[in-house]
């Protein structure tokens, strides 16, 4: 039986992905209490980074929010796990944080971040509102263009 996150995603054409296993010595996920923080996501499809490069340059605004999506996805296949398969156990998204490869000169972070933000409330519904954080950084690993990382309390 497929829970009403499920369902909502499905809606939207998402069916969560395997979840990748982590780049580097961390564990994609850590629960202390009823608190998950999911690590870093990049924007990858079929276990490959599909936006590479930095905003204000090789990517532009639309595509960073495309990121900042796929991000999320990947995010919520990790939370997935984490919850036993129950996104439903979710009771609140707390906070949702972003970095953005960017020029020193890209200001339109909260654009790009809207991608995970906008896909977290379609998925949550009010429960999906969430305290965010979105940071410029002259690169990050394997060149991505967007990492996302979240933390969620657990019902």
């Amino acid at each position: 039986m497929t829970g009403a996150v499920e369902g909502r995603l499905a809606k939207l054409g998402i069916e969560l992905p395997e979840p990748m296993p982590p780049i580097a010595n961390y564990v994609p996920f850590a629960q202390g209490g009823n608190l998950i923080v999911i690590a870093g996501q990049g924007p990858a499809v079929s276990g490959k980074y599909a936006v590479i490069g930095k905003l204000g340059t090789t990517v532009s605004v639309e595509e960073g929010y495309r990121a900042a999506r796929l991000c999320f996805i990947n995010v919520l296949a990790h939370l997935k796990a984490a919850c036993g398969g129950e996104l439903d156990r979710v009771g609140r998204v707390l906070r949702v944080g972003g970095f953005i490869a960017a020029t020193p000169d890209f200001t339109q972070h909260g654009a790009v971040m809207d991608g995970a933000s906008d896909l977290a409330v379609a998925a949550f519904e009010d429960l999906g509102r969430h305290a965010r954080t979105s940071i410029s950084a002259a690169s990050l690993p394997l060149d991505v263009a967007v990492l996302v990382e979240a933390m969620f309390w657990i019902v």
